[in-house]
C-alpha cells in the first residue's frame, strides 16, 4: 500500500473520531439553534451558488456552469426551504396512544460525486446538520477542490452561530482505501453514497446502514394525447440541462406511433438532431471506450462537442443529438446511460407497447430510478406507472427537474434511492428523516389483561341484585404458570411431530463453476480444453444472472460492457476474459 493511501486511511479515522466528539455536542442542541446554524449555512451555499457552479464546471469539465448554479441555488434554497419546519429534536409527532421522539443517528460518511459535486456536498451537509448529525465528506478525486470549498464555506457559516468545527470535515486525501475506512470505521453512523455502483455495494458491504443510489437510464413515452410542442420542450430541457449529467436525465424517447412525425419535426424545430445511420454509427464509436465502456470524455459535454469528437458536422445551434434505435441491449449502444444531451429514439403503438420497450430499457440498465411520460391521459399515467420497476415516474415535466423534486412535489432531493430494483435499501426521494432514529413511545389501547373489567362487571350484577357483596377477585396468574403451559404444550407438538427421515450425505465435492454459452456468433474460442463463446455485450442483468448461477462470462477486448454490470462483474470476480 502506497504512503498516499496510509496516509488517506489515517485522515479518514481521525476525521471520524473528531466528527464524534461534535455529534455528542450538537445532538443536545435544541431545535432553535439546529435551524439558525442551517440557515446560515444554507444562505452561504446561496450567496456562493454561481462561484461554486463555476469551480465545479473548470474542475471536472463536466456540464454548465449555469446549470450547476442552479442546482446549487436548488440545494441550499429549495431543499433548505422545504425541510426548514421539519421537526427533528425531541417530540416529533404526538397522538394520544403514541409519542414519537426524534435521536441523531451520529457521524454521517457522504460520498460526493463528480458529475453533481458542490450542489451535492450542499443538500448533504444540510440534511445531516438538520437531523444533528456530524458529517465526513469523500469527494471524487476530480472534484476534491471545489467539494472542499463548499463544505468551507458552509462550515465557517455554521461555526458562527454554534457549530462545532469538527461537524463538517472533507477528506483531503481521495483514495479508494480512505474511503473504505471511512464508511467500516466503528464510529461511523450511517453512509450516504452517491458514485458508481461498485462503490454504492461498497458502502452497502461495510456493515453499516446505508443509503446508496443506483445508475439512471431513463426512458418517456410520449403518448398520443400528449401536447407534443410541450413534451418535446421539456425533454430537450431535461436531457440538456448540465448537459444530462443528473441521472434522472432523459436517455432515451419512445413515441406513440400516430404522432411521430409531428415529435420528430418538434425536435427539429427546438434543437434537436437526427442522425442518419453513418453519423449514428460514428457517435457511437466515441460513446464507448477501447475497454467497451462509457467514454468519460463524453460524460457531460455539449451536442457539438460530441459531435465534433466524432468527426460528423451537425447544425449550428444543435442542443441534441438524437438517433432512431432498433432495439434495447448489446448490440445497440445508444439504449445505454450516456450522461450527455444524447437520445435514442424509438416509436411503439400505444401505452402498453410503449410500456414494454421501457420495462425492457429499464431492465437493461437504471431499474429503480425514474421513468417519465407525456400524456393528457390521468388514467394511461397511472397504468404506465403500475407497470414500471422505476421509484419516480414523471408525469408531463422534464424527467431531470421531476425526480428531484424542483418540478414536481416530490421531496427535494439529490440523492434518489432506487428500491430493490436497483439494490437499495429505499426508493424514497432522501431526506433528514432518512438521517434519525425515530423512538415511539405507545400507550396501551387494546388491553391484554381484563381483570379490572371483570370485577367491575361483577360489582354492578352484586348491587343490581340487592347484595353489598362483591365477588372474591380472581388470583393473577403468575408467570411461572404460564411457562409451565407453554412447555407443555410445546413438548405434546413435538410428540406428535412425524419423525424426520435421515438426511443422507453425498460427498462433499466444490460444485463446478458453469459457463455462460451464448450462441452470438458462429465462432468459439478456447479456454482450457474447452470451447467456449464469449459475449459481445453485457449489461448488468448478465452480470446479476450469472451471479445467481454461480457461473462465469466470458468476455474478449471487443465485449462491449455497460458500465454498471463492469463494476458489478469485477466486484464478483464473474468475468474471464479468452
Amino acid at each position: 500500500m502506497s504512503d498516499k493511501d496510509l496516509a488517506a486511511q489515517q485522515e479518514a479515522r481521525d476525521a471520524v473520531e473528531s466528527a464524534f466528539r461534535a455529534f455528542e455536542l450538537v445532538a443536545a442542541f435544541n431545535q432553535e439553534k439546529i435551524d439558525s446554524i442551517c440557515e446560515a449555512m444554507a444562505q452561504a451555499a446561496l450567496a456562493d451558488a454561481e462561484r461554486l457552479g463555476r469551480l465545479a464546471s473548470e474542475e471536472t469539465g463536466f456540464g454548465r456552469a449555469e446549470d450547476k448554479k442552479e442546482k446549487n441555488r436548488f440545494a441550499a434554497e429549495d431543499v433548505w426551504n422545504h425541510f426548514r419546519s421539519m421537526k427533528t429534536v425531541g417530540v416529533v409527532r404526538e397522538t394520544d396512544s403514541v409519542v414519537e421522539v426524534a435521536s441523531p443517528r451520529g457521524v454521517v460518511a457522504a460520498i460526493i460525486p463528480s458529475t453533481n459535486p458542490t450542489s451535492t456536498a450542499i443538500f448533504k451537509i444540510i440534511i445531516a446538520i438538520k437531523s444533528r448529525n456530524s458529517i465526513v465528506l469523500s469527494p471524487h478525486p476530480s472534484a476534491a477542490k471545489c467539494i472542499a470549498e463548499t463544505a468551507r464555506i458552509m462550515r465557517d457559516a455554521g461555526v458562527a452561530r454554534g457549530l462545532p468545527p469538527e461537524a463538517i470535515h472533507c477528506l483531503t486525501h481521495s483514495t479508494i482505501e480512505g474511503t473504505e475506512a471511512l464508511m467500516q470505521h466503528k464510529r461511523t453512523a450511517v453512509i450516504l453514497a452517491t458514485g458508481g455502483i461498485g462503490l454504492v455495494r461498497a458502502a452497502y458491504s461495510s456493515g453499516k446502514p446505508a443509503f446508496g443510489v443506483g445508475p439512471g437510464n431513463v426512458p418517456v413515452f410520449i403518448e398520443r394525447t400528449a401536447s407534443v410542442e410541450k413534451a418535446v420542450a421539456d425533454i430537450l430541457t431535461g436531457t440538456c440541462f448540465d448537459n444530462g449529467t443528473i441521472c434522472a436525465s432523459e436517455q432515451s424517447v419512445v413515441v406513440d406511433a400516430p404522432i411521430e412525425s409531428a415529435v420528430r419535426e418538434q425536435f427539429e424545430r427546438q434543437g434537436g438532431h437526427f442522425l442518419n445511420l453513418e453519423e449514428a454509427e460514428k457517435v457511437a464509436s466515441v460513446l464507448l471506450t477501447p475497454q467497451r465502456t462509457l467514454n468519460a470524455k463524453i460524460v457531460g459535454k455539449s451536442a457539438e462537442y460530441i459531435a465534433n469528437l466524432a468527426g460528423i458536422t451537425v447544425p449550428s445551434g444543435t442542443r441534441c443529438l438524437i438517433a432512431d434505435c432498433a432495439g434495447v441491449g448489446r448490440d445497440h449502444p445508444w439504449s445505454i446511460e450516456k450522461l450527455s444531451p444524447t437520445l435514442a429514439f424509438f416509436v411503439a403503438d400505444g401505452v402498453e407497447q410503449g410500456a414494454n420497450r421501457y420495462e425492457e430499457i429499464l431492465h437493461f440498465g437504471g431499474m429503480g430510478h425514474t421513468a417519465g411520460m407525456h400524456t393528457q391521459s390521468r388514467e394511461a399515467a397511472v397504468r404506465y406507472g403500475k407497470q414500471m420497476p422505476a421509484a419516480r415516474v414523471v408525469i408531463n415535466s422534464p424527467t431531470t427537474h421531476g425526480a428531484i423534486g424542483l418540478s414536481t412535489d416530490l421531496d427535494p432531493s439529490m440523492t434518489l434511492g432506487c428500491g430493490s430494483w436497483g439494490g437499495n435499501v429505499t426508493s424514497d426521494n432522501v431526506s433528514p428523516i432518512h438521517l434519525m432514529d425515530i423512538k415511539r413511545i405507545a400507550f396501551e389501547t387494546k388491553p391484554v389483561n381484563k381483570l379490572a373489567d371483570i370485577g367491575a362487571t361483577a360489582r354492578v350484577a352484586a348491587q343490581s341484585a340487592g347484595t353489598d357483596a362483591s365477588p372474591a377477585p380472581r388470583p393473577p396468574i403468575r408467570r411461572e404458570q404460564i411457562a409451565a403451559m407453554v412447555d407443555q404444550f410445546l413438548s405434546q407438538k413435538i410428540k406428535d411431530a412425524p419423525a424426520a427421515e435421515p438426511v443422507k450425505k453425498e460427498a462433499e465435492e466444490p460444485s463446478p463453476v458453469k459457463t455462460v454459452i451464448h450462441e452470438l456468433r458462429p465462432q468459439s474460442l478456447t479456454e482450457n480444453g474447452a470451447n467456449v463463446s464469449p459475449m459481445d455485450f453485457v449489461s448488468e442483468t448478465d452480470v446479476r444472472n450469472a451471479i445467481e448461477k454461480g457461473e462465469k462470462i466470458y468476455i474478449t477486448a471487443k465485449s462491449i460492457l455497460t458500465p454498471s454490470a463492469r463494476d458489478l462483474g469485477e466486484e464478483k470476480d464473474i468475468f474471464a476474459r479468452v
